[in-house]
């Protein structure tokens, strides 16, 4: 090899090195997304859950994520809506439902070239703003309420 080839194999190297590092890192930002999701959907009770908590580990196939976060998020807001209208807790407002179908239409907008540029920091934000939403809500649910069997019919 020549030194302009050798410059280029080793620029070529470097750049695929970058590559999987910014997978990586990608796909441990997305596993700790889905894992703090699914915690969330863990502390709901089992009768006000519209998706199992696992589903939500649907979003780690790529493509794929770019539809199911329509369904994870909004059925997220429904199902804590539900059991805080079942306890009488009117505080909570819409448990973050706009928010909730917000992220995913702007996120979904992030592929499209040039508005990417907008659309892409904008996900990121709301990303954030609905899993801190999300999170407040669990908290305000007590501990074993997911696990708990649900309530048997009066005999």
């Amino acid at each position: 090899m020549q030194g302009g080839e050798t410059d280029i194999a080793a620029f070529m190297m470097a750049y695929m090195a970058l590559l999987c590092v910014v997978l990586v890192v990608a796909l441990g930002i997305q596993a700790l997304v889905c894992w703090l999701v699914s915690n969330c959907y863990k502390r709901i009770p089992q009768q006000f859950r519209l998706m199992e908590p696992n589903m939500v580990w649907l979003m780690m196939i790529p493509c794929f994520n770019l539809v199911w976060m329509f369904f994870v998020y909004p059925k997220l807001a429904k199902s804590y809506k539900a059991y805080f209208d079942s306890v009488g807790n009117t505080e909570v407002g819409d448990c973050g439902a706009g928010l909730s179908l917000a992220y995913p239409i702007v996120a979904a907008c992030s592929i499209i070239p040039c508005v990417n540029y907008i659309a892409g920091p904008a996900s990121l934000v709301l990303l954030i703003i609905v899993l801190v939403k999300a999170h407040g809500l669990k908290e305000k649910i007590p501990a074993g309420a997911g696990t708990a069997a649900p309530p048997s019919p009066a005999a």
